[in-house]
């Protein structure tokens, strides 16, 4: 990471305590970025950054989303990333074992999100969702996905508890779509996710609950959040500081 802040020139940068700002907004006619190729160069790397600081994950996937034609605002997007990144080099993912051998996942989805084309962030959904609860649980449908794969392949190597997986959603609607099927006359639109997620909770594969958003923890992933609901978050996440070996 330091190499990283010596080849942009912020080896010396003023740290920040967020990667992303609540209040800044990109403005689509702005000023093209000098370096778009440096710009290309950074934001490459900070994607396999993402990988042990999983903090970073909303911020480099909203600057991954103007590679084609990056701004002077985005390369003050990138700067602000990279101050983030000057007050946390000594921070990483840390893995440790858990009394629990079931799978929890959570979903959510930042509903009309982006300012510029008013789609979802949940990754970045496709469509424009006319409602919360479809872009919700559009978000619900692609984690069932993720979930499914991670167990078969425990299931492959022998680690599987054999208990359902749960699903934690802040979206009521969503979380009875789950459960009531009278609830599926009333969204054709959401038909294949719908289907896909509702049999595997009818198998027993899953459950779905109802998670608050004060407990939400893809929050983190989703939208840009002031400071103190950030780095709880990130705490959660087990994104911490490395202890230095005895």
């Amino acid at each position: 990471m330091t190499d990283l802040l010596n080849r942009s020139g912020m080896i010396d940068c003023k740290p920040l305590a967020t990667p992303a700002a609540v209040t800044q907004v990109v403005t689509p006619s702005a000023q093209p970025c000098e370096d778009p190729t440096q710009y290309r160069r950074i934001v490459g790397t900070l994607q396999y950054l993402t990988i042990t600081q999983p903090d970073l994950s909303y911020a480099v996937n909203r600057l991954c989303q103007f590679m084609h034609s990056p701004t002077i605002d985005h390369w003050g997007l990138v700067k602000r990333v990279l101050r983030y990144i000057k007050g946390t080099l000594d921070y990483g993912l840390r893995l440790s074992t858990s009394a629990s051998a079931n799978i929890h996942a959570f979903s959510d989805s930042d509903w009309v999100g982006c300012p510029i084309d008013r789609k979802s962030t949940s990754g970045k959904q496709r469509t424009v969702a006319r409602s919360s609860t479809k872009a919700e649980y559009k978000a619900l449908a692609d984690v069932s996905a993720e979930v499914t794969w991670v167990v078969s392949l425990l299931q492959e190597l022998g680690l599987h508890s054999g208990q359902p997986s749960t699903l934690w959603c802040d979206n009521l609607g969503a979380t009875y779509l789950c459960a009531n099927p009278v609830f599926h006359a009333m969204t054709k639109h959401v038909e294949i996710d719908y289907h896909f997620v509702r049999d595997k909770v009818a198998s027993g594969d899953f459950v779905v609950n109802f998670v608050s958003t004060k407990d939400q923890l893809v929050d983190i992933f989703t939208k840009p959040l002031p400071r103190p609901r950030f780095a709880a978050l990130r705490d959660k996440l087990n994104v911490v500081a490395h202890q230095p070996c005895a």
